[in-house]
């Protein structure tokens, strides 16, 4: 999917439920880490890999930062579902009732009719691609395992989908549905702090060859050569916002300030909006006169698109020939964030340089600037809830951080198991 933002969603989840196999003592000490799957092109997403219910079974999620509700695709019966790869969720007496406070977290308080204090509770959610999911709220146990090895199992709450609209243009396979991992107490990370798991902090890294990993905690979190920049939320609520940047272009000031920024990982692009959409395009077209590459307009991978006097191979290939874009946060001691060609160019399947920021005003963004996925190549982006705060630096996300607290004995141990095969594997391969 191009973006997966999520607009207006009152989610305030009431959090209950129990844990076993730790203690809330262990925050302090391990993390989660999960090995991520996928590439913005042409694959156009990344997920990883949850086991929910008891027995645990497998499902593939969606990284969204730019929701909180978690939802797969359910049997509840499936009206309307998509391909994907597992079989749908099937709920077992786990149904959130209409009554709990949780269910008024996910409607506007006009929304909200309840009948019967026991009919089950709906959720809807839409997205900025068209996307959408419908069905209701319920909870089950998804059994997590710490880089110590020690297995969790808390019950969390999530949305039970069975009625699902995709983007036109998305082709299968599609994942299960999205691990929404926002700023609101709906969010999987949120209830994982209220009860203790772990520490209210996620980060992922996603490479620009494909794949990447993601944790929740704060293990990993490097001690130096971090850039932080403080949440902020009194413009774009329950969002990861990080204020108003302007726009420089090969390090020269494209005219355009006050952007407000916003990071999305659930957005395969990055999208401006109209006005610095159009003087980044425009900026980029001057810098290009005279340097052997010319319009693809015959390349309708993305909007614009440019060939060579041959195809591109990669994005070594063109690399050199696009600066820089900054986006400068003046009020925050001049922080900036800088994507090279990497993180905004991908090369179509026609050998073309393509690029991936888009014109967000198209698809109702308005003002907002959302960051994408592209522009997180190859960087760690840390999203640290507990001391609201943003961070980035860079990092080589083809490889998988230095877990097992240097313990290298305990790979012999390692066991595949359907269970737990994806935090396994980064456990044993670390």
């Amino acid at each position: 999917m191009h973006s997966r933002f999520i607009f207006i969603l009152p989610l305030f989840f009431l959090l209950t439920g129990c844990y076993s196999s730790a203690t809330s003592g262990h925050q302090s000490l391990s993390s989660i880490v999960f090995l991520v799957t996928g590439n913005v092109y042409p694959t156009g997403y990344y997920y990883v890999t949850v086991n929910i219910g008891n027995p645990p079974k497998p499902y593939w999620l969606d990284l969204d930062t730019g929701s909180d509700l978690t939802w797969l695709q359910c049997d509840a019966p499936c009206t309307k579902c998509f391909p994907a790869p597992h079989k749908p969720y099937k709920p077992n007496k786990n149904l959130v009732t209409c009554m709990d406070p949780l269910c008024a977290s996910v409607h506007w308080p006009e929304t909200l009719n309840c009948e019967s204090p026991n009919d089950q509770c709906d959720y809807e959610v839409q997205y900025a691609d068209h996307g959408s999911s419908l069905g209701l709220l319920v909870n089950d146990r998804f059994r997590l395992k710490y880089t110590n090895g020690t297995v969790v199992e808390p019950r969390l709450a999530f949305g039970c989908g069975y009625d699902q609209e995709v983007e036109a243009s998305m082709n299968p396979p599609y994942t299960d549905g999205v691990l929404g991992l926002g700023l609101g107490k709906a969010s999987i990370l949120r209830q994982l702090n209220e009860l203790g798991v772990t520490k209210n902090v996620v980060a992922h890294c996603l490479s620009a060859q494909g794949d990447g990993h993601l944790f929740f905690g704060d293990e990993f979190v490097p001690s130096s050569g971090v850039t932080w920049i403080p949440m902020s939320t009194t413009k774009i609520e329950k969002h990861y916002y990080l204020g108003a940047a302007e726009l420089l272009v090969g390090g020269k000031t494209s005219g355009i300030k006050g952007l407000p920024i916003v990071f999305d990982s659930g957005s395969t692009y990055t999208y401006f909006s109209a006005k610095a959409y159009n003087a980044l395009v425009s900026l980029l077209m001057n810098d290009l006169r005279g340097k052997q590459i010319y319009d693809a307009n015959e390349d309708k991978t993305l909007p614009v698109c440019w060939k060579g006097s041959k195809p591109f191979k990669s994005i070594q290939d063109v690399k050199n020939l696009f600066n820089p874009i900054t986006l400068s946060f003046a009020k925050s001691k001049n922080v900036r964030f800088q994507m090279d060609p990497e993180a905004y160019l991908i090369v179509s399947k026609y050998g073309n340089a393509c690029l991936g920021i888009l014109n967000g005003s198209e698809v109702g963004l308005e003002s907002v600037n959302l960051i994408g996925d592209i522009s997180f190549h190859d960087k760690l982006i840390i999203y640290d809830n507990d001391k609201q705060r943003i961070g980035w630096a860079p990092a080589n996300c083809s490889k998988l951080p230095n877990i097992n607290n240097g313990a290298p004995e305990r790979r012999g141990r390692c066991k595949p198991d359907e269970s737990n095969v994806d935090i396994l594997q980064a456990y044993c391969a670390a």
